[in-house]
């Protein structure tokens, strides 16, 4: 059995001013979903979903086919606005897609085995996707599913603040909770001892620099899909007439949990992630993978050589 890797690509870029998903940051001209999709790969992965827009697909077409012909599985999946709402609800009067929960429950008559969620837009190295490769193939728990945290400290972006899902884990390793934080940055940049925190109430709300957070790399189990349809159906009648309502992955779990019909392992990840938020952070993406060539962790042309 091998997993599949759902990969969310249907956001429209607000901050960054264009199609990131797409756009070019290796040495080599590479995105940075070659890179996710070269660890998924080494990793032991069978097949890639990729979760679009319809106007997308034709691009992916054209810049993934080629280089997986014979190496992945590939698959589209659509992420309209009008995907798995009730039909009672009426017409979707929105602009933008309804979030990344959402956006995995659109996949779902695409994807058979345990499957791995990871955003486009976010690197997460060869070892995080290693690590949740080897719990999609062998867990038997059908209620446990898990996600990879990463410390805030190592999320951040020099040139503005983000959204994380800042995650409280039990001594035993199981996620307790995760909840949506928007403006999480660095106050005093430069300091000794600089202050993380999210802005919440007109002020900031302190954050350890080692709390776990959730960069969207979540394993489930298939069978989680009816849950998730269920959740968000419910969602949709409640925030029909709120058109900037988003469904997350971590309201999700959260769900999950405080109804006792899933638990999440929490694997943590020391590395430093990287990934693009602003177009500003284009030059750090960069410099990150021409190092990592450098290093020998990927090869000179990524797709030259086997994987």
């Amino acid at each position: 059995m091998q997993p599949t890797l759902l990969i969310l690509a249907a956001g429209m870029g607000s901050r960054y001013g264009g199609v990131k998903q797409l756009d070019q940051f290796g040495p080599h001209g590479e995105t940075i979903i070659d890179y996710s999709l070269f660890d998924a790969i080494r990793a032991g992965f069978g097949k890639v979903v990729f979760i679009i827009r319809e106007e997308l697909r034709a691009d992916f077409e054209e810049i993934f086919l080629p280089k997986l012909r014979g190496k992945l599985e590939v698959d589209f999946a659509i992420q309209a606005l009008s995907s798995c709402v009730p039909e009672e609800v009426g017409e979707v009067k929105r602009t933008k897609p309804w979030g990344t929960g959402h956006a995995m429950l659109c996949a779902h008559h695409h994807t058979t085995t345990p499957f791995a969620v990871i955003n486009a837009d976010d690197f997460y190295g060869q070892e995080a996707f290693q690590v949740l490769g080897d719990f999609l193939r062998t867990n038997t728990d059908g209620q446990l599913h898990a996600m990879v945290g990463y410390e805030v400290k190592n999320t951040l972006s020099e040139n503005g603040s983000v959204s994380r899902g800042v995650c409280s884990v039990a001594p035993k390793g199981n996620l307790l909770s995760v909840i949506a934080r928007t403006k999480i940055y660095e106050a005093e940049t430069g300091a000794t001892n600089p202050r993380i925190g999210f802005e919440a109430a007109n002020r900031l709300n302190e954050l350890a620099p080692d709390t776990p957070v959730s960069m969207n790399f979540w394993g489930f189990k298939p069978s989680v899909f009816p849950l998730v349809q269920k959740q968000f159906e419910s969602y949709a009648i409640a925030n029909i007439d709120s058109p900037k309502a988003e469904f997350y992955i971590p309201t999700v779990m959260s769900t999950l949990i405080q109804t006792d019909t899933g638990h999440c392992k929490v694997f943590h990840s020391h590395s430093a992630w990287f990934g693009v938020t602003y177009p500003e952070d284009k030059p750090t993406v960069q410099a990150a993978l021409a190092k990592l060539h450098e290093e020998g962790t990927y090869p000179t042309g990524l797709w030259q050589g086997t994987v």
